[in-house]
């Protein structure tokens, strides 16, 4: 069923109807916006900087001498910020820095047997750059995320690209780049910023990654760059699935699903819950918060178009539910959260308890907020140190090793058809 309440609409059904696609479908890019961007990455490709200036006076209607934000603004932007929310920041960046800190990898050295040496290195990507959004809103909370694991793993060099406006980079952005260690900012954005980033321009060294969210146009100038740099994701919009019985407060339910919301128009909500009388009091509070939210008309469009109300007769049938959605956010709003915590096999990042909203996340607990979405948290991560680091492999074996091992690995390159292989092998062994 599906109920109006004042002018807004969510989607309330039994279990036994659930329909993922009702949520959401997949991000596919259109054809046009394919078109477009692969248009934007031939011409910063072959025009460089030229293309790049041309792009920034089109797209974001500023017309700029240089494009990397000088060391006089960053400390000017820098001495701007409230000092307090300075060290709000600070205070998030270390919690960011102590959970990464536990995920550093070191490599490995198997023991060496009969002539035989093996084992991996790990070592840091060399160049790196971070898309930081402008537009409606500033974003250093991404600015930390990103850029703290990168500093972990020992990044040499990380870049900032960042829309510009009117009044410059958002000072509270370049604050965070300097708590987080960035090298350099340059002001640049869209599908362009992807492109000289990946490809690189007269003022601007490519790099060997990028990371970072942005629109539709930067999610898919990620996708056609891939290959020619790493990426980290290619993000669709932001999501939320709160698991709750009867006795979690429906205030905070509808806060939660509202926080989400307010990111875009498709950024799906997710109630799933046992009890028809905590579902009826969420929806009325929806629609009560909507009305205060700045971003309201956003946020209204996402509810009435990707939220929902799923009812099961279980809080089993709630989790199994969860792991076929496979949420970015999901919050297990249950008495002894920890005890289902074992329940969850697909989820980016899950927050336990009445008491840890999603928000919690998104600025300062630490576990990192760049998460897997659109359901692909079934195959991949949340951004890490290891998305900021390379493995390589090594082996050594001595001649008497090669010998023993040579009838096995010449067999086995005849079988596959590659002579060559074989006798890269037979050249090299003694006669037996």
């Amino acid at each position: 069923m599906t109920e109006r309440f004042g002018i807004q609409m969510i989607k309330v059904i039994r279990s036994r109807d659930f329909n993922k696609d009702y949520i959401a479908e997949k991000t596919i890019a259109s054809t046009s916006l394919t078109s477009t961007v692969a248009t934007i990455i031939a011409n910063i490709v072959k025009r460089g900087d030229d293309a790049l200036r041309e792009y920034t006076e089109q797209f974001d209607k500023c017309v700029l001498k240089g494009f990397e934000l000088p060391q006089k603004a960053m400390d000017k932007a820098m001495k701007s910020v409230d000092p307090g929310f300075i060290k709000i920041m600070e205070r998030a960046a270390k919690n960011i820095e102590t959970f990464h800190l536990n995920q550093v990898q070191k490599g490995f050295d198997l023991p060496p047997e009969n002539g035989i040496v093996t084992g991996q290195r790990i070592t840091p990507i060399e160049r790196v750059g971070v898309y930081v959004p402008g537009g409606t809103a500033a974003y250093p909370s991404s600015v930390l995320m990103n850029c703290i694991p990168a500093k972990i793993a020992g990044v040499s060099e990380i870049i900032i690209a960042t829309p510009p406006s009117g009044d410059g980079v958002d000072a509270r952005v370049v604050a965070a780049a300097k708590i987080a260690g960035v090298d350099r900012i340059f002001t640049i954005g869209g599908a362009q910023a992807i492109a000289a980033l990946a490809y690189g321009t007269e003022s601007i060294l490519r790099v060997d990654k990028i990371t970072g969210p942005g629109n539709a146009y930067v999610a898919e100038a990620k996708r056609q760059v891939y290959g020619i740099v790493g990426i980290d994701m290619i993000a669709g919009p932001s999501d939320i699935l709160i698991i709750a019985d009867s006795t979690a407060n429906p205030e905070h339910i509808a806060a939660d699903m509202l926080s989400q919301c307010e990111h875009g128009p498709d950024s799906p909500a997710v109630l799933i819950t046992n009890s028809k009388s905590l579902s009826d009091k969420v929806r009325k509070e929806i629609e009560s918060q909507l009305k205060q939210l700045p971003r309201k008309d956003i946020a209204r469009k996402a509810v009435e178009k990707h939220g929902m109300i799923i009812i099961t007769k279980t809080i089993n049938e709630a989790f199994e539910l969860s792991n076929s959605l496979a949420p970015e956010h999901l919050e297990i709003m249950l008495d002894e959260p920890f005890y289902y915590l074992d329940k969850v096999k697909n989820a980016g990042s899950v927050f336990l308890g009445k008491y840890t909203p999603e928000a919690l996340g998104d600025y300062y607990a630490g576990p990192n907020h760049t998460l897997p979405t659109s359901g692909t948290c079934r195959f991949s991560s949340p951004l890490s140190v290891e998305d900021f680091t390379k493995k390589t492999q090594y082996l050594y074996y001595s001649e008497d090793a090669l010998n023993s091992v040579s009838d096995d690995v010449i067999r086995f390159a005849e079988e596959e058809g590659l002579r060559a292989h074989a006798l890269s092998i037979s050249g090299r062994i003694k006669q037996k």
